[in-house]
């Protein structure tokens, strides 16, 4: 699952930083706040349906205000993430997510943090239990790309 850019085959880790670099990219080209929480719920609607029968406890976020579900699995070496969430902007921002991390291997998930969250000002322009949700949204994914890579070491 490599990308390209600039017609150059990209390797696992600069898919990563690409993905990163994407959503830079688009939160710089909107002018304001209000268009970019627009962008982001349009990124929650827009998200891959979320099979009903996943939204369980198990699956469930703990450290949300609104309720999350996330589901991993692991193919060909690499993290599927999916996600959903019951509140507009946090089904965008988990969209956001699993728009950098999944399809990603897990080490490369371990080894480069989510600068673009600094980089776009998120936490600053969201409210403190949302920015407190998105911290447990990404330490989730990194913890469960943690639990893949040493399932991995296993076999």
């Amino acid at each position: 699952m490599s990308e390209e850019k600039n017609g150059q085959r990209l390797a696992p880790a600069a898919e990563l930083m690409a993905a990163q670099e994407e959503i830079v990219d688009t939160f710089t080209l909107l002018e304001d706040w209000s268009d970019r929480y627009q962008y982001i719920i349009d990124l929650g609607r827009e998200a891959p349906p979320f099979p009903e029968e996943w939204k369980t406890e198990q699956y469930r976020l703990k450290g949300c205000q609104s309720q999350v579900w996330i589901v991993t699995e692991m193919k060909d070496g690499r993290l599927q993430i999916h996600a959903t969430s019951d509140s507009a902007i946090v089904a965008g921002l988990i969209a956001m997510l699993v728009k950098v991390y999944s399809g990603r291997r897990p080490a490369d998930i371990l080894s480069t943090p989510p600068e673009f969250i600094r980089r776009v000002q998120l936490e600053d322009h969201l409210s403190p239990t949302r920015s407190n949700g998105l911290s447990a949204m990404v330490q989730q994914i990194r913890q469960m790309a943690v639990a893949a890579l040493a399932q991995q070491h296993k076999a």
